[in-house]
């Protein structure tokens, strides 16, 4: 039996990590003030649409590419830039930037609503072709 559900998990995250809503994130991404991560499976950016300069790393792949002693190391994560997570609707990204924030990567936040509230607030999206 498990003693922590999903919803406790996600809402212990968010209590130490900063939530932005989508309008700022939309604001900030304008400014080139943030790098926007997207943490969907490649399946949902195909079906769904994704952010033009976010950068895709798929969740299960998060702390490899941030580790800077993993072989899956990606630069992306050695630089000063505030990252901001999103998935689809807000939970997953809060887990993942709580993960990131315990690595020490920062500054970090996440999208409160995700990818869907991004779309609900006016922000510019692409389709995503499969390679």
């Amino acid at each position: 039996m498990i003693t922590k559900g999903i919803k406790r998990l996600c809402s212990d995250a968010e209590a130490e990590i900063e939530t932005i809503e989508a309008s700022e994130a939309i604001s900030l991404f304008k400014n080139n003030e943030i790098q926007l991560v997207d943490i969907r499976d490649i399946r949902e950016l195909w079906r769904e649409g994704a952010i033009p300069g976010a950068f895709h790393t798929p969740r299960g792949m998060l702390e490899f590419w941030i580790d800077p002693d993993s072989p899956y190391h990606k630069e992306k994560f050695a630089t000063k830039e505030k990252f901001v997570f999103f998935c689809a609707g807000g939970l997953r990204s809060a887990l993942a930037t709580k993960t990131a924030q315990d690595m020490g990567l920062k500054p970090v936040a996440h999208i409160a609503g995700g990818f869907e509230a991004w779309k609900e607030a006016g922000g510019l999206t692409e389709t995503k072709e499969k390679k």
